[in-house]
C-alpha cells in the first residue's frame, strides 16, 4: 500500500515474531477450551485421578502460555507498528519539507492536516489490524480442522467448509457493503477539518461580518455528512459480526452432529464429543475478527492512497545527484536573463530579470501586485525552478543542494510563524546553540528589549501568535534571521498587514541592523528606501526602472506616482489623527 506498507516492511521481523507469538497464543486458546472440555467430560465419568493429570497439567499450560504469548504479541507487534509509524512519518516530512513552499499550493490547510495527521497515523492499523489478524485466523483454522479431520473426519470437513467461507464470504460481504463509505470516509475527514480550520483561521472576520452561524453551519453538515457515512461502515461491521456469530453456532451444530456417530460407533471416546462441540467455537473467536479487519483494510487503503497523491507531487526543484558545494565567504549574486513560474503550465511571473548584488549591497525590489517580486524571492531560495543563471560567486544554485543555498541566503516573509511554544525555542530555530546571551542581544538589536522585560518568565515564557502583536511576530522573526547569521538576507514584504506607524518603525529597524549585509529588501511600501544603495522597480516580472530614491524620482514614472500617492496617504492619515473625535459629527 505504497508508503505505508514501505514503512512496515522496515520491521518485518519483528513484525514476523508479533506474528509468531499471535498464532501460538491462539492456538493456545483453542487447544485451553478442547483440552478443558476434555478433562470435564473424562473427569465426569470418574476415571482415576492418574488418569486426569496429564490433562489437567496441559490445562494451566495453554491458559498461561495463553496469557504470555499474548503479552508478547501485543508488545512486539506494538512496538513495531509504532517504530514503522515514526519511519513514515518522517519519511513523510522529508518530502513535505521539499513540496511545502510552492508544491502544495492546490491542497488546503484542513485536507492536509487530515491526510499528514489522521492518515499517516491509520498506517499503524495496517500491521495490527489488518495482517497480523488474517495470519493468525488461518493458521488457527487449518490446524484446527486438521485435528479435528483426524479426530473425526466428517467434522474436520464440515468445519473447514465452515471456516472457509468465514474466510472468505464474510469478510467479502463487509468489505462490500461498506466499500463506498469508506472510500468517501477519508475525503469527508478531510472536509470536516478543512471546514474547521478554516473557521478557527477566519474566527475574526467571521465575528466582524456576522457570518458565524455560516461557518458553523457549514460545520455541522460536513459533521452530518460523516456520521452517515460511519453508519454504513457500522452496517457492514454489523452484517460481518451477525454472520460469523450464525456461522459459529453451525460450525458447533455440525461437529455435533458429525461427532455423535462416530461416539456411537465406538470410534472415539465419548468424552471427544465435548471437544468436537466446542474447538469450533474457539476457533471461531479467531476468525470472527476478519469482518474488522476488512475494513480496517478499506480504511488503511483509502488513507494510504490519500497519502500517496500528495507524496507524489511532482517537485517543484530537485536537487542534483552531485552537488556542487556553496560559497563559504563573501558572496556575489548574479541574476542574469531569469524566467520563472508557479507551475509548468501557469504563465510566466518573471521575464527575463538580471541584477547583481555584491557583498554588502542592499537592494531594494518594488513594483505593483503580481509584478512577481514573490517568485523572485521563492528563485533565491530555490523554492520555484527557473530559466536563466542565478549564481552565488559564479556557481549556479541549481548545481548546489537546495539546503546549502538556504544556508547562504535567508528568507523573512510577511507572515512569520510563532510556534506555540518558548520564546527561547523560537528564537533557536535561527541557531540552535546560541546561548542566552546571545537571545537577549539580538532581541535588543531588533527593539525588543523592552518587550522581553514585560515577559513573566523572560525567555522560558511560552508564546504563541495569539500573545503576539504583528510588529512583535515579525520582529521575532527578523531576530531569526539574524541568528543564523546567512550571508545574504531577503525580506519578503515584511511590513505587509501592518498599521503605517508600525511599519515604518520596522523598516527603519530593519535597514538599521542589516548595514553592511548584503541584503534584498521586497516591499511595497516606498517610505525608508532612500537608505538602500540601488531600487529595481519591477512590474510584469520586468525590470523597468533602476537607481536610486532620488534618481527614481526625477525620472518620474510609477515610483515617482506611488511616492506621491504614499505622501499623500501619510499626510491625510496625520491630519486626521490630529482631529479631535466627534468633530465630523458635530458639524
Amino acid at each position: 500500500m505504497g508508503v505505508m506498507g514501505a514503512a512496515m516492511r522496515t520491521q518485518k521481523w519483528r513484525l514476523g515474531s508479533a506474528a509468531l507469538c499471535g498464532v501460538i497464543a491462539s492456538l493456545s486458546t483453542v487447544a485451553l477450551l478442547g483440552t478443558a472440555g476434555w478433562l470435564i467430560s473424562y473427569a465426569a465419568q470418574m476415571p482415576p485421578v492418574l488418569a486426569l493429570s496429564v490433562a489437567a497439567v496441559l490445562v494451566r499450560s495453554f491458559a498461561l502460555s495463553r496469557s504470555v504469548f499474548r503479552y508478547l504479541e501485543r508488545i512486539i507487534g506494538h512496538d513495531a507498528a509504532f517504530r514503522g509509524l515514526t519511519g513514515l512519518r518522517v519519511r513523510v516530512y522529508d518530502r513535505l519539507e521539499r513540496l511545502a513552499p510552492v508544491g502544495l499550493r492546490r491542497y488546503t490547510g484542513g485536507d492536509l492536516l487530515a491526510r499528514l495527521v489522521a492518515d499517516v497515523d491509520t498506517a499503524v492499523d495496517l500491521p495490527l489490524r489488518v495482517v497480523l489478524p488474517w495470519l493468525q485466523a488461518i493458521f488457527v483454522s487449518v490446524a484446527t480442522v486438521g485435528f479435528l479431520a483426524w479426530l473425526v473426519p466428517g467434522a474436520g470437513l464440515g468445519l473447514g467448509v465452515v471456516l472457509l467461507i468465514g474466510l472468505t464470504l464474510v469478510p467479502w460481504l463487509s468489505a462490500r457493503l461498506a466499500l463506498h463509505a469508506e472510500r468517501r470516509s477519508a475525503a469527508a475527514r478531510g472536509a470536516l477539518s478543512t471546514a474547521v480550520v478554516s473557521s478557527l483561521d477566519g474566527s475574526a472576520d467571521l465575528l466582524a461580518f456576522g457570518a458565524t452561524d455560516l461557518a458553523l453551519s457549514e460545520v455541522r453538515r460536513r459533521d452530518v455528512d460523516l456520521t452517515a457515512i460511519a453508519r454504513r461502515e457500522s452496517a457492514g461491521l454489523g452484517l460481518g459480526v451477525g454472520l460469523s456469530t450464525a456461522l459459529q453456532g453451525l460450525a458447533v451444530v455440525v461437529c455435533v452432529i458429525a461427532a455423535i456417530p462416530a461416539v456411537v460407533d465406538g470410534r472415539i471416546e465419548p468424552q471427544w464429543l465435548a471437544v468436537a462441540a466446542l474447538l469450533p467455537l474457539a476457533a471461531y473467536d479467531v476468525v470472527a475478527t476478519l469482518p474488522t479487519a476488512a475494513l480496517a483494510r478499506l480504511r488503511v487503503r483509502a488513507a494510504a492512497e490519500r497519502l500517496d497523491e500528495v507524496l507524489d507531487e511532482r517537485l517543484p526543484v530537485r536537487d542534483p545527484h552531485r552537488a556542487d558545494p556553496a560559497p563559504e565567504h563573501e558572496v556575489t549574486l548574479q541574476c542574469r536573463d531569469v524566467h520563472a513560474r508557479w507551475s509548468p503550465e501557469g504563465a510566466p511571473t518573471l521575464r527575463g530579470l538580471s541584477f547583481t548584488l555584491r557583498p554588502g549591497d542592499r537592494v531594494a525590489v518594488v513594483g505593483p501586485s503580481g509584478a512577481g517580486k514573490s517568485t523572485l524571492a521563492n528563485v533565491l531560495l530555490r523554492f520555484v525552478s527557473y530559466e536563466g543563471g542565478v549564481t552565488l560567486n559564479g556557481v549556479p544554485i541549481d548545481l548546489m543542494d537546495g539546503d546549502d543555498v538556504r544556508g547562504v541566503v535567508g528568507l523573512m516573509q510577511q507572515d512569520a510563524h510563532v510556534f506555540d511554544t518558548t520564546l527561547r525555542d523560537n528564537l533557536r530555530i535561527g541557531q540552535i546553540d546560541a546561548d542566552d546571551d546571545a537571545l537577549r542581544a539580538v532581541l535588543a538589536r531588533v527593539g525588543l528589549a523592552g518587550w522581553l522585560g514585560t515577559l513573566p518568565e523572560g525567555l522560558d515564557t511560552r508564546v504563541s501568535a495569539a500573545t503576539m502583536s504583528g510588529g512583535e511576530r515579525q520582529r521575532l522573526a527578523l531576530a531569526r534571521l539574524l541568528l543564523a547569521e546567512r550571508r545574504i538576507l531577503v525580506f519578503d514584504e515584511p511590513t505587509e498587514h501592518l498599521d503605517p506607524g508600525t511599519a515604518d518603525a520596522l523598516t527603519d529597524d530593519l535597514l538599521e541592523v542589516t548595514r553592511g549585509r548584503s541584503t534584498v529588501l521586497i516591499t511595497h511600501r516606498l517610505r525608508g528606501l532612500a537608505q538602500v544603495d540601488r531600487i529595481l522597480v519591477l512590474i510584469n516580472g520586468q525590470i523597468r526602472a533602476e537607481g536610486t530614491h532620488g534618481e527614481l524620482i526625477e525620472q518620474g514614472g510609477w515610483y515617482a506616482q506611488q511616492w506621491v500617492q504614499e505622501v499623500e496617504r501619510g499626510d491625510l492619515a496625520a491630519l486626521t489623527s490630529r482631529i479631535p473625535p466627534g468633530t465630523a459629527l458635530a458639524r
